[in-house]
């Protein structure tokens, strides 16, 4: 059967169930609703020829379409492997599993059966996506992100796009054997993260850091007191007593109620933080994330995208004078006095994560922010006489040591 005709097949099938049923009702039992399906797709001169599998897949995509909140994204949505759904449009729908992208042969026969799943999603958290308001950030009951944009944006029909998150968080010591960092440099964090330091990660998009800082989170203190920000709850932060989580919220229909990074963040600083992790900065939050720790709020973590430590700075400073009317010096030299280090991390073309830099932020002088290399990604010749890449410590040693020492870690 070709494949146009299969699922038209399928929504026809589901259209005759859903007259006959109120199939929205969750009074219903799915057994009812199987039934409903099974009679119709028999009955129907259309399935005639079909094999017993090709009527077990209809009915399967009828049911799909008429209880599945997301149709038959939901069966990629539970591959333990897939990290990532993207569907441009309605015929064009993409997953990435286990770090390697390919397109899916199913598709929605219309771009109003796309905007149906998009608007179950709306209202599964009381949010609206319409000509009105055409773009979505909401979270599902599994922690993973959704973002849609309404077709009004989108010249190729309704975008969505769901990004899933393991649900066994991966600790530092399977990074390391995954090769994304070395136990050197493990163990160097380790102590930086329990003795207060500061640390900001940097990366492009999909280059690991929600995953590395959840790793980094398992060597603070467990009798610290911690604050979580986030603009959409990601972290799993395991180990951690005394936690406070808080995620951003979005404006109602009446263009009230919103509560931003901003708001949460100056919120933690009366809630007597040992650290306050914010989950990613975008904008102007990094005013107030600056000034907390430079408040004495010790030990705070948090990430950003830039395509190096160097570029992370300059993000910052971008931001924060977006956001704030001051002179570029006290930016720069607020920023240089905040952050104490910066891990930046980068996906490689054989699709692997890995930390390719970390570096200490040193003082402001002279019109710049200087650095101190510590570690570095290096290709090293082998005994083969073959370029591998590798983390190395570079010659340099870390030059504020004051947390260290006042804590014990030298």
């Amino acid at each position: 059967m070709a494949e146009q005709k299969t699922v038209e097949l399928i929504y026809d099938i589901a259209s005759d169930v859903r007259k006959k049923l109120n199939v929205t009702s969750r009074d219903i039992d799915d057994d009812v609703v199987i039934n409903e399906i099974q009679a119709t797709v028999l009955s129907d001169p259309r399935t005639r020829h079909l094999t017993l599998d090709e009527k077990k897949a209809v009915m399967e995509g009828a049911f799909n379409s008429l209880r599945r909140e997301l149709d038959f994204l939901e069966k990629y949505l539970e591959d333990p492997g897939i990290s990532e759904i993207m569907v441009n449009g309605r015929n064009d729908i993409f997953v990435e599993k286990n770090g390697v992208m390919y397109r899916v042969p199913e598709y929605f026969p219309t771009d109003r059966a796309l905007e149906e799943v998009i608007m179950r999603i709306g209202a599964g958290i009381h949010r609206e996506i319409n000509e009105m308001n055409p773009i979505l950030d909401a979270r599902l009951e599994d922690g993973s992100r959704v973002h849609a944009v309404y077709k009004n944006v989108a010249i190729n029909g309704p975008v969505l796009n769901i990004r899933r998150f393991p649900n066994n968080r991966i600790t530092m010591e399977e990074l390391i054997h995954m090769g994304s960092i070395t136990e050197e440099a493990a163990d160097f964090l380790k102590r930086l993260v329990e003795c207060g330091y500061n640390i900001f990660l940097s990366g492009g998009t999909s280059s690991g850091k929600t995953t590395f800082l959840n790793a980094l989170s398992d060597f603070i203190p467990p009798d610290e007191r911690v604050i979580v920000i986030e603009d959409s709850a990601e972290l799993q932060l395991d180990g951690i007593e005394n936690i406070v989580r808080m995620e951003t919220k979005n404006a109602n229909i009446q263009g009230v109620g919103e509560i931003t990074m901003r708001h949460l963040i100056k919120a933690s600083l009366r809630m007597r933080p040992d650290r306050i992790i914010v989950g990613e900065v975008r904008g102007g939050e990094v005013v107030d994330m600056i000034n907390s720790m430079n408040t004495g709020h010790d030990g705070s973590l948090s990430t950003g995208h830039a395509n190096s430590a160097e570029g992370m700075l300059s993000r910052l400073e971008t931001m924060f004078l977006t956001a704030a009317a001051f002179p570029i010096d006290a930016v720069r030299s607020q920023i240089a006095s905040a952050i104490d280090i910066i891990v930046h991390m980068g996906r490689l073309s054989d699709k692997s994560r890995k930390i390719l830099e970390i570096t200490e932020v040193m003082s402001y002088r002279d019109g710049r922010i200087n650095l101190n290399p510590l570690f570095e990604y290096q290709l090293i010749e082998d005994e083969d006489g073959v370029k591998r890449g590798r983390l190395v410590r570079t010659e340099n040693s870390l030059v504020n040591t004051g947390k260290l020492e006042l804590k014990g870690g030298m």
